[in-house]
């Protein structure tokens, strides 16, 4: 089961950070980097992309270099982010504030649709990818990388010393991901996972830093107020047991996929087992009486 999550929270928290997320999304800015060499998978320009979970629009910027005939959609659920995607940009993209789960776009209209570090707040996986296949074109290329559940571990073990409130949201893992894509009847996925380790003098740093690229508590089981001092401090003392050569670790777990739609009329894995077939209706044969 995918963990749940409060998308108005997510939504928010990622609008407050807009203005300082650049800054500080240093972990973002290289995933996004690794994940934009994947295109070259890609052998025929789209028409048109996607960058889903844009943030301020360095990847959409980028695809829209690689692809200088292509309409670049950047889209985000957190306006704030889109204003900071450059309007002003030599190649400007066109910016959509939507919800990944209900896409503003019509079915089979996306040649290329990539998502960095996004998909990790969305607790329906199938449902999504069933949305992506929705607007990806027969044969387009999906690529996509999401946190996994080894992320921040030390910090939730930290916290797990001082109170019983969940306070570092929940990653599924490589092979939930995988499966997601299969069910959605996505062709040829390819998988992998690598881990970063960041390090900080204390534990307060990595907690504002999170805060500053928006990367915020968003279980819905979270306490609502305010942390108290003395649960802080635990938490912080905690975290020290982490020390080694003199820093505190913060480890992420990135998970990369790739995948390609299928054609029209090929199946997908219904949730009850079984596969589900769709096709135009005017491909239906048959004889009259």
């Amino acid at each position: 089961m995918t963990p749940p999550f409060d998308t108005n929270q997510v939504r928010r928290s990622f609008g407050r950070a807009a203005a300082s997320y650049e800054a500080h999304a240093v972990l973002q800015r290289e995933v996004e980097r690794r994940l934009l060499e994947r295109l070259d998978y890609v052998e025929t320009a789209p028409a048109r992309v996607l960058d889903l979970g844009c943030g301020p629009g360095a990847a959409a910027q980028a695809m829209r270099l690689r692809w200088k005939n292509a309409q670049v959609i950047a889209l985000d659920a957190a306006m704030p982010m889109l204003e900071r995607v450059k309007a002003h940009w030599l190649r400007p993209v066109a910016r959509v504030n939507a919800d990944a789960r209900a896409l503003p776009l019509a079915d089979a209209s996306v040649g290329v649709l990539f998502s960095n570090l996004c998909i990790q707040w969305i607790d329906d996986l199938p449902a999504l990818f069933d949305e992506f296949r929705r607007v990806l074109k027969p044969r387009g290329y999906l690529a996509l990388s999401t946190f996994g559940p080894d992320t921040l571990h030390e910090l939730r073990a930290a916290w797990a010393q001082a109170d019983r409130t969940p306070h570092v949201s929940q990653f599924v893992d490589i092979a939930r991901v995988g499966d997601a894509l299969m069910q959605a009847g996505f062709r040829d996925p390819v998988l992998d996972a690598e881990h970063f380790t960041l390090t900080y003098h204390a534990a307060p740093t990595l907690m504002r830093e999170l805060k500053a690229i928006g990367a915020t508590n968003a279980d819905p089981r979270r306490a609502r107020g305010l942390t108290g001092r003395a649960h802080y401090r635990r938490a912080v003392e905690a975290y020290e047991s982490f020390r080694f050569d003199g820093v505190l670790p913060a480890t992420y777990e990135v998970i990369y996929a790739h995948a390609w739609s299928p054609d029209p009329g090929q199946p997908r894995r219904g949730r009850g087992g079984g596969e589900i077939a769709s096709f135009p209706i005017d491909r239906l044969r048959g004889s009259r009486r």
